[in-house]
Formats: C-alpha cells, structure tokens, sequence
C-alpha cells in the first residue's frame, strides 16, 4: 500500500512542477489561473497524502479547510477575471 502512496505523492510533485513550468509560459491570466488552480489541488492532495503515510489526522483536516478556501478562491478569480459578469 505505501509503494502506491509514494508513486502517488511523485506523480503529484511532477503535476506540480510542470504545472508551475505552465503557469510561467501561460499566454493569458485565465490559463494561468486554471494551472494555478491545478498546482494548488495537486498540493492539497500532496498534503492528503503524506498525512496518510504519517498517519496524521491534523494533516488531512487541513488539506480539507484548504480545499475549501481554494474553491473559494477560485470562484473570486473567476469573478474578477470576468470582471463581474454572468
């Protein structure tokens, strides 16, 4: 079971580094914010992970209130990006 959860946090670590690769060629702000939202899940996730394999409840319990506030995020970005428009 942890050979997966490591082959999981690399694959993770990669997303993350070629996501931030991304975000520095990305032509406009709208493909920027969606790889950023990209590199920031898969760093939530990166955080689930590794409190899994320390068995750490606190870890998870804050990859989950930062998986809120990054929807959050993501829906005030988009708002902004839209400049308020439905």
């Amino acid at each position: 079971m942890s050979i997966v959860l490591w082959l999981t946090v690399c694959l993770l670590g990669a997303t993350i580094l070629v996501g931030l690769l991304r975000i520095a060629s990305a032509p406009d702000p709208a493909s920027r914010a969606v790889v950023g939202d990209l590199v920031f899940f898969s760093g939530v996730g990166l955080i689930v992970l590794i409190g899994l394999l320390n068995e750490s409840a606190a870890a998870v319990d804050a990859a989950l209130i930062a998986a809120v506030l990054g929807i959050l995020a993501t829906v005030a970005l988009a708002r902004i990006l839209t400049r308020g428009r439905r």
